[in-house]
């Protein structure tokens, strides 16, 4: 019953999580994009720093002052009833000290018909999972590099299990100043299972993350290069849809080339205007592309796009991201100026 549990909460998170990367450890809703801004410019940003509190998710090391007192709540829905949102806060204690994070995200899975072995109707239930965590980030005296950590506390509860974990993430960050390119690079979902579901404890979904992006110098737009996964090589896999057949009625499963595999590690972004007001943003995941692409049909899989529009001291954030024909999301979010 757990396994087949286990199963069915981690295909709902596969358009996302994708395929093999995705239902190969538990608590996979730690991959999920965090905010709208990450998510239009792809879906991983390891190397935004400004104010944006939602960054620390995804790098640490992005943490700054200039995050004090921002509060941020994201929201969105999925498939079905599946929803999930986060919610982020910084706060400046001193120059010495500096500054602090916090941040909780959340899923709910909704609401299930439960059956026994025989399918007869049995109870409902439901399902979510929840992660708390606490970020600081640290100068490294006399230069532009950046270290630094979250601590995570991981919950799960699916159907009468429940599980509890917990997690590091790692972030290193370096600022070239003079040309406006940042180099980031994480580690995240370090940890382990503290109380496992029944008796086997499973591992967590390691990420390890890579980034840089520039600010170009007479044009308003930042460019984002994000290698995602690189803790495995080999991240494709061979799609059954695309199995072609021969005369002779054999079939010959999909080829996937050294170069495919390689693109499927990056994620292009580009954000228009990203020190105004008002922000445009355009991402695309090649790894998504690739992977729910239907055979003869363009449906443009992979592409993302959003905005952001600030209004006094609050900033209200929108990002879609095309999946499959029958399956797209939105992420809406509110960023607070609480100082």
């Amino acid at each position: 019953m757990l396994r087949k549990l286990v199963f069915l909460f981690a295909s709902l998170l596969s358009a996302t999580a994708f395929s093999q990367i995705g239902g190969s450890a538990v608590y996979q809703f730690l991959n999920l994009a965090q905010s709208p801004r990450q998510a239009a410019l792809g879906g991983k940003t390891v190397t935004v720093v400004d104010f944006d509190v939602n960054q620390a998710f995804y790098n640490p090391a992005t943490i700054n002052a200039d995050m004090h007192k921002r509060l941020s709540v994201n929201y969105g829905n999925y498939y079905g009833e599946v929803s999930y949102g986060t919610a982020a806060y910084a706060y400046t204690y001193d120059r010495h000290l500096q500054t602090f994070h916090a941040g909780i995200n959340y899923i709910n899975y909704g609401t299930f018909e439960g059956r026994d072995e025989l399918g007869n109707l049995t109870a409902d239930f439901t399902g979510s999972e929840a992660a708390l965590s606490l970020g600081y980030a640290y100068n490294i005296p006399w230069t532009d590099m950046f270290v630094g950590a979250n601590v995570k506390l991981i919950s799960s509860t699916l159907e009468s299990y429940n599980s509890w974990g917990t997690a590091i993430d790692l972030g290193f960050l370096y600022v070239d100043y003079d040309n406006d390119i940042n180099y980031g690079f994480t580690v995240r979902n370090l940890g382990f299972q503290i109380k496992p579901y029944q008796d086997t404890n499973e591992r967590l979904p390691l990420a390890i993350d890579a980034g840089i992006s520039q600010l170009l110098e007479n044009v308003p737009i930042r460019w984002h290069v994000t290698l995602e996964n690189l803790q495995q090589w080999n991240i494709a896999f061979s799609n059954p849809n695309r199995t072609t057949g021969g005369l002779d009625g054999s079939s010959q499963e999909e080829k996937v080339s050294f170069f495919n595999n390689a693109l499927r590690h990056v994620i292009l972004g580009a954000e228009l205007f990203p020190e105004k007001g008002f922000n445009l943003r355009v991402g695309y995941n090649f790894r998504r592309g690739e992977e729910l692409r239907i055979v003869d049909q363009r449906n443009f899989s992979g592409i993302s796009v959003g905005f952001g529009i600030r209004f006094g001291k609050v900033k209200f954030d929108y990002s879609y991201s095309r999946y499959t024909v029958a399956a797209n999301t939105s992420l809406f979010g509110l960023m607070i100026d609480l100082e």
